[in-house]
């Protein structure tokens, strides 16, 4: 039974690592929502996205998740008509990045939601440990 709580343990806190990694792309990509390029006709900044995938963990015998991928979003750049930016091009558009800050907001919450419920299996988890080991002694 202690095997399957540790286990438990294991796909709890590889679950809070991927959503950690998540919101640090998302915070990233936040940040740079303004981020355009310096010179005419710069590319500006391209969202960033992550992937997950299942591992098994052989040692545990169970599958976790781990981060499969980061790359960035392949969508043009909006543009923007802005002619007195340094990044405008001969015809006064400038390249903005993809990012939508309700969709990275969205993103945000379903991650959070998910590091939430896996802390609060891990927190379970840790409990039942206690107890187990409480009727022991």
């Amino acid at each position: 039974m202690a095997a399957d709580l540790s286990s438990s343990l294991q796909v709890s806190a590889a679950g809070m690592d991927v959503q950690m990694a998540r919101i640090k792309i998302i915070a990233e990509n936040l940040a740079n929502q303004n981020t355009t390029g310096s010179s005419p006709g710069a590319d500006a900044y391209h969202r960033r996205t992550i992937t997950f995938q299942n591992k098994l963990d052989k040692a545990l015998g169970v599958e976790t998740v781990s981060v499969k991928s980061v790359g960035t979003d392949k969508n043009e750049a909006p543009l923007k008509y802005d002619p007195g930016n340094p990044a405008a091009n001969k015809d006064g558009y400038v390249k903005t990045p993809n990012v939508n800050s309700f969709v990275e907001l969205m993103d945000m919450r379903d991650a959070e939601q998910s590091y939430s419920a896996n802390l609060n299996v891990a927190s379970t988890t840790r409990s039942m440990l206690t107890h187990t080991l409480d009727l022991i002694k």
